[in-house]
């Protein structure tokens, strides 16, 4: 039995059932367990994060059994032993059975969860802290509920969360989503009611391609930006600057860094 953390997040043990690939830099994996019965989640960009087992472990090195002080338990294991930890978006749940699913983006070269993800097989374990909670502080999409155009930025690691919210958004929703891969073959058929209008542009294009955008009148926009954090905040700054937008109505979250892994980028936070 695993242990809980602090509501509304605990420790799920999973392991994988499937993976599929969807593109050339993108993997789905597929887990369950019997944990998933107390996952909730009402999120459309959840936050999750995911620890994984290095190379010759049979599961991801945490001390659970610390409570709340897992944490700090973790952070003393040697580099070796210790899980890799990497934020993820939950890309759906569901239920009889239970299963999540977790996209994930290969690199080249490949770090350690992009490595994992590119071998892993039926049986293979992870844990995962997630929410117990269907309404928690790691959704982050949040449009007011006067919104009159909803306008999408992402990268290829924010694809799940704006495929999930697209169709999520009831018909007649006006929506505006650009997304940035880096190879077009990664390009997506996303399923939405919205009256929304999707642009897949090529990694390094976005901030030219939304300057040239002519966007339809609206009075209360609201935006999410996600992705890699410098290219987030020049986007961010364009929407206030250049399109007046309210800063308040505007959502972004750098979820990585150019050049910085994952464990320097909390170390520099």
């Amino acid at each position: 039995m695993t242990t809980a953390v602090a509501a509304p997040f605990r420790f799920f043990s999973l392991h994988v059932v499937r993976t599929r690939r969807l593109g050339p830099s993108l993997v789905r994996v597929t887990f369950a367990g019997e944990d998933l019965r107390y996952f909730f989640s009402d999120g459309y960009d959840q936050s999750l994060s995911l620890f994984l087992p290095h190379p010759g472990q049979d599961a991801p090195a945490v001390p659970v059994e610390l409570g709340d002080g897992w944490w700090q338990g973790w952070r003393e294991l040697p580099d070796d032993v210790r899980a890799v930890m990497r934020s993820y978006t939950l890309r759906a749940l569901r239920r009889d059975p239970d299963e999540v699913d977790v996209d994930f983006v290969l690199h080249t070269p490949a770090g350690p969860a992009s490595a994992w993800a590119d071998r892993a097989r039926a049986g293979d374990r992870v844990l995962l802290l997630g929410p117990a909670v269907a309404d928690n502080r790691a959704i982050r999409f949040r449009p007011p509920q006067d919104t009159d155009l909803v306008l999408l930025w992402g990268d290829e690691t924010a694809l799940p969360a704006i495929a999930s919210i697209l169709q999520s958004l009831p018909a007649g929703q006006r929506v505006r989503a650009w997304l940035e891969v880096h190879d077009p073959r990664d390009a997506q058929d996303l399923v939405t009611a919205a009256d929304a209008e999707i642009t897949w542009l090529t990694e390094g294009t976005s901030l030219d391609a939304l300057r040239g955008a002519e966007l339809p009148p609206a009075a209360r926009p609201y935006a999410w930006l996600a992705g890699e954090s410098g290219s987030v905040k020049a986007l961010r700054r364009h929407f206030v600057r250049e399109r007046g937008i309210d800063r308040q109505r505007i959502t972004f979250v750098g979820y990585w860094r150019q050049g910085m892994t994952e464990e320097q980028l909390r170390a520099a936070e």
